[in-house]
């Protein structure tokens, strides 16, 4: 009897578990036949991009410095817009892989969707970064020589050859390989928007009339354009640095002892009385090769190295600092062209030493505000915000060629790449020390964007 009762048992839990299967195997047909209610596997966890070293990164913007230096036609704002895409399709091809952090798809101007990894497949954010910033730099360099392209190319299998070591997935890596290429096509098109599309080609447009006043800008050598009229125009990563512009300059006048003559006057005087020391520091921030936005990520680079920090740690300060300083530039060229003040060299001539010579050669530009003083305070603002205050380093990005600089701050060294303008004898003190503060307004902006969940 008890035998039997056994088996009744057992026959009824069979009967159970089928009809459970057989209601869960109807269920999910259901789902699946209704929009909306498919049945999504679970997420599939991905090594995080703290996984990677920053070295990564930190040699992409090497060799963008060096393609900086050697492309023609990238001059400081060009070289800027192009750091802060490279910077763009970089976070945003490791973002998935950033604790606490989100795309910026449709929080920063004109960027509404990007593509998004499968939720339910593996990635390799090293591997995503490499074909992400590899692609880009391909297209924003296209004119380049070939030595150059060689080096894209290189870096790029290098790079990829690195991060593949030990993964054995096959399919990881083209998944990988394919999601940081979908990223970087998308940011292309999107920069292809923003105004300053192949900037590189029309530095100097003869479009451009040149505006005739008492006080305007008049060229200071036989380029008789000024460089990029129209980059103030370009679209903003932040809409809040729309509104952003400094206080006005002095009212101008060419009357002895007026403010605007005083303000002359200095320049001309501290070119004559140079120390060696700032003659150093006039050399050192010219940055005539790198542009004051690639001395920028120099920085950012040297103290990555100094932390020896991760790959989610250089998305971080890239990201932030790549808006910033594209934005700076298109406030300070705004600026320049609406405010069209003649150059220091121009008034001295004019009003004061027909025979006087800057220590620096002065660039085809409007003077108010300066450049040099805007992306250095900017980018100051940027760094301080991720590494703090009084942190202090070494500036090494010309040796072998210029002295090592070393500061106590980022603030320390935005007021000395400042200040050598004057140096120089290329700015007036207002036009530093108003773009210096423009800078910081701008800098604070970007880090008002919503770049953690």
């Amino acid at each position: 009897m008890g035998n039997l009762y056994a088996v009744f048992l057992l026959k009824r839990v069979k009967v159970t578990l089928y009809a459970i299967t057989c209601i869960f195997t109807v269920y999910l047909t259901s789902c699946k036949d209704k929009p909306g209610k498919e049945v999504i596997a679970p997420a599939v966890e991905s090594k995080k991009t703290n996984t990677y070293d920053a070295s990564l990164a930190i040699n992409w913007t090497n060799l963008q410095l060096r393609l900086i230096k050697s492309t023609p036609g990238y001059a400081a704002p060009v070289a800027a817009r192009s750091l802060a895409y490279t910077s763009l399709a970089f976070y945003e091809s490791v973002v998935y892989g950033l604790e606490g952090y989100q795309s910026l798809a449709g929080k920063i101007s004109g960027l509404t969707k990007l593509p998004v990894p499968d939720s339910t497949k593996e990635y390799n954010w090293g591997i995503a970064a490499n074909a992400a910033i590899s692609t880009l730099v391909k297209e924003l360099y296209t004119t380049t020589n070939d030595d150059n392209k060689a080096s894209i190319d290189s870096l790029r299998r290098v790079s990829e050859t690195a991060l593949k070591t030990g993964v054995t997935n096959q399919e990881l890596i083209e998944r990988s390989i394919n999601f940081g290429a979908d990223i970087a096509k998308a940011i292309w098109d999107y920069s292809k928007t923003d105004g300053g599309n192949e900037g590189w080609n029309n530095n100097f447009p003869t479009s451009y009339k040149v505006p005739v006043a008492i006080g305007s800008w008049e060229p200071v050598s036989n380029q008789k354009i000024p460089l990029l009229p129209y980059w103030g125009k370009n679209r903003n990563f932040s809409s809040l640095n729309n509104t952003v512009v400094p206080s006005d300059p002095i009212a101008f006048s060419f009357k002895e002892n007026s403010i605007m003559y005083n303000a002359a006057k200095e320049v001309y005087t501290v070119a004559k009385t140079l120390t060696d020391d700032q003659k150093e520091i006039a050399h050192f921030w010219t940055d005539a090769s790198i542009t004051p936005g690639g001395h920028s990520f120099s920085i950012a680079n040297i103290v990555l190295k100094k932390e020896k920090s991760k790959l989610d740690k250089a998305a971080e300060v890239y990201i932030k600092l790549g808006l910033t300083i594209n934005d700076a530039f298109v406030a300070c060229w705004k600026s320049k062209y609406n405010y069209n003040l003649m150059a220091p060299i121009t008034y001295i001539k004019q009003a004061i030493s027909p025979t006087w010579s800057p220590y620096i050669a002065t660039q085809p530009v409007p003077s108010y505000t300066s450049d040099n003083a805007t992306s250095s305070g900017a980018s100051a603002e940027i760094l301080t915000s991720v590494f703090g205050d009084n942190y202090a380093f070494t500036d090494n990005t010309y040796q072998g060629s210029l002295p090592n600089r070393t500061f106590k701050s980022f603030e320390e060294y935005a007021n000395e790449a400042t200040i050598a303008q004057l140096f120089g004898g290329v700015q007036y003190r207002m036009a530093n020390e108003n773009g210096q503060k423009n800078g910081k307004e701008i800098a604070k902006n970007i880090l008002k964007l919503n770049f953690k969940k």
